[in-house]
């Protein structure tokens, strides 16, 4: 095999045996009796055999781990295949496997026997249920002989690193604030309009806006101040940031606005990247995370990346947003994604706006993952600000849908004859040695 397993420790389980053997020795030594000698022999010949027994199988074992991919996504099916082969000419009456992987909701351990030059070969399914960086092995073997003397124990160091993403998800009906101007893919301030080539409507004239926008016709005959809209293209870029403010988190494990966020956060990038859209990602967990906009599969994957291993830290998101001030460039976009409702983060988006940097919030609904919390005050404050915002709750992003990956899994069509034609095909990516 291509793995033999390292040095096996032998345990004696109890300590009753060799006691009652030297026992047996001492009172045939003071009062001979054919009757200790016998016991004697059976208890001693029993020990031998037994010790000698286990050590064959120390010595003959042999272990093969294989899994099938490298990296998997959220309701991704994970395969593993583990093989045994006994090279001794003894049996292995009990064979216990145990895994110690970190993958949640994976467990490979199995309870089984082998026989004398028997080879045991087997494949395990699982679904990835949860993003992050895991560990596959080490793996422990053990077994002993027929009476249970002793118990050989084998633990086998080799193990891989998984990769699990997190899973992307369609996003109908959440809209984010349009960038850039017709012609250069730059945004004005929210609160001045600039010249450009065309204009689809007017509005109110706002505290503000430049007088060279009014629109002096409609102003006239509506007996107020209006100014022009301008056609806006949303070539500017898009900045994610995703508040990982332990303190400000709701919710429990995959229903927690810590993991809708990244789970809305990949969605939001992976739609701006399929709309040609330059992404980037700003986050401040236990790290900084920190991805300048770029376009391309390439960058997704990144970003998937990113996502899969960010944790809650210690600091508020209105400390991240003033860090951004002097980083982002006028006319981008800043999507902030926060379950944070105090709104102590308002003004470090309200000076954003003022430098011309168009935000959309998208604010979780506390209550529907604790059935705590009101974002009314917050609300009121983005609609006083003008500030475009959508309120997420939990129930938006808790779909079949959000577990759409398709590593190791098969998509069948049955036709109108009933033949089931494969649509879809595993990735087959080769087995890959654990260890």
């Amino acid at each position: 095999m291509e793995n033999p397993l390292p040095p096996a420790r032998l345990r004696l389980n109890s300590k009753l045996w060799p006691a009652l053997a030297a026992l047996l020795l001492v009172l045939q030594l003071l009062w001979p009796s054919r009757a200790w000698s016998t016991l004697l022999v059976i208890l001693g010949g029993s020990w031998l055999v037994a010790f000698l027994w286990t050590r064959s199988l120390a010595r003959n074992l042999f272990l093969d781990r294989k899994m099938r991919f490298g990296w998997a996504q959220v309701g991704d099916r994970l395969e593993e295949r583990f093989t045994i082969a006994n090279g001794s000419r003894l049996p292995g009456f009990w064979l216990e496997l145990e895994d110690h992987s970190t993958l949640p909701d994976h467990s490979r351990g199995r309870v089984t026997s082998i026989g004398d030059g028997e080879v045991l070969d087997w494949r395990a399914e699982g679904v990835c249920t949860r993003r992050g960086l895991h560990i596959l092995g080490p793996t422990s073997l053990r077994s002993g002989d027929p009476f249970g003397l002793f118990t050989l124990e084998i633990h086998d160091p080799h193990s891989a690193v998984l990769l699990v993403l997190p899973p992307v998800l369609p996003l109908p009906g959440i809209d984010v604030t349009p960038g850039g101007r017709a012609g250069d893919g730059r945004r004005p301030r929210r609160a001045a309009l600039e010249t450009t080539v065309s204009s689809e409507s007017v509005r109110e004239y706002h505290p503000g806006d430049p007088l060279k926008a009014i629109h002096w016709p409609t102003s006239a005959r509506r007996q107020a101040l209006y100014v022009r809209q301008f056609e806006y293209t949303p070539t500017a870029d898009w900045w994610i940031v995703l508040d990982l403010h332990g303190a400000a988190q709701s919710g429990a494990g995959y229903d927690s606005t810590l993991e809708h966020g990244v789970l809305l956060a990949a969605s939001l990038a992976d739609r701006g990247l399929k709309q040609g859209i330059p992404v980037g990602l700003a986050a401040c967990g236990r790290e900084l995370t920190w991805l300048p906009p770029a376009r391309g599969a390439g960058h997704l994957m990144d970003i998937l990346r990113t996502l899969a291993v960010v944790q809650a830290g210690d600091r508020p998101v209105g400390s991240l947003l003033d860090q951004l001030q002097g980083s982002i460039r006028r006319g981008a976009c800043l999507i902030l994604i926060t379950p944070d409702t105090s709104g102590s983060w308002s003004a470090s988006l309200l000076q954003m706006v003022r430098n011309g940097i168009s935000p959309t919030v998208m604010l979780f609904d506390p209550a529907s993952f604790d059935g705590s919390g009101s974002t009314a005050g917050t609300a009121g404050l983005l609609d006083e600000y003008g500030v475009r915002y959508h309120l997420i709750p939990r129930e938006l992003l808790d779909r079949p849908e959000a577990r759409p990956g398709q590593q190791g899994r098969w998509e069948w069509r049955v036709t109108g004859r009933g033949k089931a034609v494969a649509v879809r095909r595993p990735t087959d990516s080769g087995w890959r040695q654990v260890g």
